[in-house]
């Protein structure tokens, strides 16, 4: 029932930006931490940023400085500023988000996947 849709992804030049945007829907209670993953085939999915309900945020290394993540608390919204992409930035970008439906109770959801593409 709960659900998280992806939009955002795409083609783009090395250099370029892309947004990525996550809406959660459905009966939720609230919503813990929200992230983005990424994988690429053949590996194993990796974290690229997370925030907490109090809008404390983490990143993986290798996008610190280029990508910024946020929430929108009353539109039950994460998003994902991608700026100076790079070629190793292609990967299938993965929503993710702990939601409690009921107080206490926290599962972990995610979206069906974004492809983002970087040309070189």
């Amino acid at each position: 029932q709960v659900q998280l849709v992806e939009s955002g992804g795409g083609l783009v030049q090395a250099g370029g930006s892309l947004r990525l945007s996550c809406v959660v829907s459905g009966n939720v209670f609230r919503i813990n931490s929200m992230g983005w993953y990424r994988q690429v085939s053949g590996k194993q999915r990796e974290l690229v940023a997370d925030i907490t309900s109090g809008h404390l945020t983490n990143y993986a290394d290798s996008v610190k400085g280029r990508f910024t993540i946020s929430r929108d608390n009353a539109k039950n919204a994460v998003q994902l500023q991608m700026n100076s992409l790079k070629p190793e930035d292609t990967a299938v970008y993965y929503c993710n988000a702990g939601i409690q439906e009921v107080p206490s109770i926290e599962f972990d959801y995610w979206g069906q996947g974004t492809q983002v593409t970087v040309s070189s």
